[in-house]
């Protein structure tokens, strides 16, 4: 029975992921990453912009005239876009994230895609969370990361998934990755109940069960290890004090209980956070406008709050999404699935800047943006630049990385 074939459902859409060899141990130092003096406490911080992002709006090339024949009347006027250089430029709503830009600390990556990419939501963003364009893999890339680490086994938290359920980029074969969607709440369904909650000690312990089932003790002890974990983590975090001031919205708050993960320093190297949708066939101006101001302006406080208690230099925050947009509108005022999009990386040791070219609208993939930077070439940076493993025997292939990391 894999790991990952077991979950339990919990309050609050808890999803915990147990295991036979993880026992729980209370907060633990970081573990040196190997190749990188100095680096025991550097954190990745994924964000998930599901259903699509369009690149072409957020990251705008105003300098092209193409851009504003293609998209009459959802092309962003010139003198509103926040202007990077005298082609390109953010979304006028990510005000707070050109202030980051203008630091240094964000690097804008364009063009990112994979060969022959899929238009679909559910198969691209497998694509994108496994990292194989070309077969079915069970694991994501960062569950193949936690496998092969070396961090400690006795930490339930060294990968933290905050959402409902388990995003595949974080499943793996021997290492067991809790999801959280909230703090409140977090914990077993079966705790609410003192009778239920009884019922699974006694199961645990006794020895005289009708039947003999070498799956019914693994479920047991899951659910034991699940449970230590889901009542100490709050304990774990409860001393740190936000210093963020975080939009009240489901990206600020999930980024806020990141910077509390991280803070309390319980050895926790990867986190998942999402936000969305972003399928914006219809009326796509107001919805995605919202969700890149709500994306800024939650990133601007996470990194205020990581500057605060001295963590900012050590976490490295990137973004994707499934696919980017067709370049042309369509007749609702929106954008169809398309192909290549802009991803960025964020904080750490990033080198701000331009990566890869830029989008070239006179030579398209049938309306689509050709990609120009694999986005495994970006994971083989994350990995090898900012986590300091080999990325080849992750990503199943070698990739040129990108000089965006110090």
């Amino acid at each position: 029975m894999k790991r990952s074939g077991f979950l339990l459902g919990a309050v609050s859409g808890l999803t915990v992921v147990g295991s036979m060899d993880n026992l729980f141990a209370h907060a633990l130092a970081q573990a040196p990453l190997p190749g990188l003096p100095g680096g025991s406490d550097r954190v990745l911080v994924l964000v998930n912009l599901q259903g699509g992002n369009d690149g072409l709006n957020c990251v705008v090339p105003h300098g092209d005239d193409m851009y504003y024949r293609m998209r009459p009347t959802l092309g962003i006027p010139k003198g509103d876009v926040l202007g990077i250089n005298g082609q390109i430029g953010f979304n006028p709503q990510m005000k707070s994230f050109k202030a980051l830009y203008d630091k240094g600390i964000v690097a804008v990556v364009q063009g990112v895609g994979y060969p022959d990419p899929d238009h679909s939501h559910f198969r691209s963003t497998e694509i994108w969370q496994t990292a194989a364009p070309g077969r079915y893999e069970r694991t994501g890339w960062l569950g193949r990361y936690l496998d092969e680490a070396g961090l400690p086994k006795t930490n339930l938290f060294n990968g933290v998934a905050i959402s409902q359920v388990l995003p595949e980029a974080m499943i793996a074969r021997n290492t067991d990755v809790p999801a959280i969607p909230q703090i409140n709440g977090y914990g077993l369904v079966g705790d609410r109940n003192k009778n239920v909650s009884s019922g699974y000690a006694s199961i645990l312990t006794d020895k005289r069960l009708p039947f003999s089932s070498p799956y019914l003790s693994h479920v047991m002890e899951i659910e034991d290890h699940a449970q230590k974990g889901s009542q100490e983590l709050p304990k774990l975090i409860a001393g740190y004090k936000s210093s963020g001031s975080y939009p009240a919205t489901p990206i600020g708050r999930s980024l806020a209980l990141a910077a509390q993960i991280i803070g309390s320093k319980i050895g926790t190297r990867v986190l998942y956070v999402q936000h969305g949708s972003f399928d914006t066939h219809v009326n796509q101006k107001g919805t995605q406008d919202r969700l890149l101001g709500e994306l800024s302006n939650a990133i601007a406080a996470f990194y205020d709050d990581l500057s605060a208690h001295g963590n900012d230099r050590s976490v490295l925050t990137m973004t994707f999404s499934e696919f980017g947009r067709r370049v042309g509108e369509n007749a609702s005022r929106g954008t169809d699935h398309g192909e290549a999009s802009p991803l960025f990386l964020v904080g750490g040791g990033v080198k701000g800047g331009i990566y890869g070219n830029s989008p070239d609208l006179n030579k398209l993939n049938m309306g689509n943006l050709a990609f120009n930077t694999d986005f495994r070439s970006v994971y083989a940076t994350v990995l090898e630049k900012w986590l300091g493993r080999p990325s080849q025997p992750i990503l199943a292939g070698s990739f040129a990385t990108l000089n965006a990391i110090a």
